[in-house]
């Protein structure tokens, strides 16, 4: 059994609360400037975050060593993000933070999907009913 604080349900959890304490920073501090620049904002702080965490545990590696394959995907990946976080901003600009976090949070339903249609992934009846119910609890949510 692996120790609480490297299962993946661990980093999963605080993955959640640190996702809704983004919606709820990002809701204030978009408040009074341009969607796009705030996004620009956090993705400095992302950079210098991470790139501290990089240097400090030694564990930045070489862009060469990269297989092309994985660049593709990593390249793909840092696309399908910043489109996200472009459209996250300024749907939080138009919207109520507690609307619209659940509507993007349909990523959980359409990763399942995705995961099954592309990875071949399966999911069990219990999964198939648990990714129904967080569809519609996100239309419940935006709704509401």
């Amino acid at each position: 059994m692996e120790a609480l604080g490297l299962s993946w349900q661990f980093w999963a959890l605080l993955a959640a609360v640190f996702a809704a304490l983004t919606a709820i920073f990002a809701k204030l501090g978009v408040t009074d400037i341009n969607s796009d620049f705030a996004t620009f904002l956090r993705t400095l702080v992302v950079l210098v975050v991470l790139g501290t965490i990089l240097v400090v545990t030694r564990k930045f590696e070489s862009l060469r060593g990269i297989p092309p394959r994985s660049a593709l995907f990593l390249l793909l990946s840092g696309l399908a993000t910043g489109a996200s976080w472009v459209c996250y901003f300024r749907a939080l600009k138009l919207g109520n933070a507690s609307q619209v976090a659940p509507v993007d949070k349909l990523s959980v339903v359409l990763v399942a999907l995705f995961g099954v249609l592309f990875l071949g992934e399966s999911l069990s009846t219990t999964g198939w009913i648990g990714v129904t119910l967080v569809g519609a609890g996100a239309v419940l949510m935006a709704l509401g």
